[in-house]
């Protein structure tokens, strides 16, 4: 068997050749050497995370403004005193247990529905009370008071102007400073109860009062 004799001179020789080969090998090798392009697939790495979007918080209801004072308020508590308390109370009392009873014109009992002066009629009849049926003829019985002075059972009047008849009553179910609450029926909201000096409807309207319980 023959022995290679490594010579200082083979030696010399044969050291680049080894460091060729070994650079070739490691750049080969390794993945980490090759450009971003080289990857096969590149929709498979991995995505950026993101943002999750939050809605605002929801605005809070604003608050609806209180309504009209005509009808909603409560009314003030008005104690009949005198000989005629009595009949005064009853027919608020009365009137009271018809609110929302609907309008019919002509009406005259709760079974059919009320207009305004059958609705007067009614409850004064019904306290042994005697008044006309139309409230033309109504506004010229008992004696006419200054609205100020109103009471629970007096009856308030109305017209459309100067020279025109009278088209409407109600009755006084409690009064005071700048109140007069009224229950009466109307044609679109049949019986109902409402302070009529805050009403820009039947405020200026209004004709007399008047108190047929003496």
């Amino acid at each position: 068997m023959e022995y290679d004799v490594l010579t200082p001179q083979s030696l010399r020789l044969k050291l680049p050749l080894v460091t060729i080969l070994f650079l070739a090998t490691l750049l080969t090798g390794c993945n980490s050497f090759r450009p971003v392009s080289s990857v096969r697939n590149p929709s498979r790495l991995p995505r950026p995370t993101e943002t999750v979007r939050t809605r605002p918080p929801a605005e809070k209801p604003t608050a609806r403004p209180p309504r009209s004072r005509t009808e909603s308020s409560t009314p003030p508590v008005t104690v009949a005193t005198g000989p005629t308390a009595a009949v005064r109370s009853k027919l608020v009392t009365e009137a009271e247990r018809f609110l929302g009873v609907r309008y019919k014109y002509g009406g005259n009992n709760p079974r059919e529905g009320f207009d305004c002066s059958g609705f007067v009629k009614y409850l004064y009849n019904d306290q042994g009370l005697d008044i006309h049926r139309v409230s033309r003829d109504q506004a010229r019985q008992g004696k006419q008071i200054e609205v100020a002075a109103a009471k629970p059972g007096d009856l308030v009047f109305y017209r459309r102007g100067a020279n025109q008849p009278v088209f409407h009553v109600s009755m006084v179910v409690a009064s005071g400073p700048g109140e007069i609450w009224v229950i009466h029926p109307t044609s679109s909201r049949g019986v109902i109860r409402e302070n009529i000096l805050a009403s820009s409807y039947w405020k200026p309207k209004i004709y007399a009062v008047r108190t047929m319980i003496q």
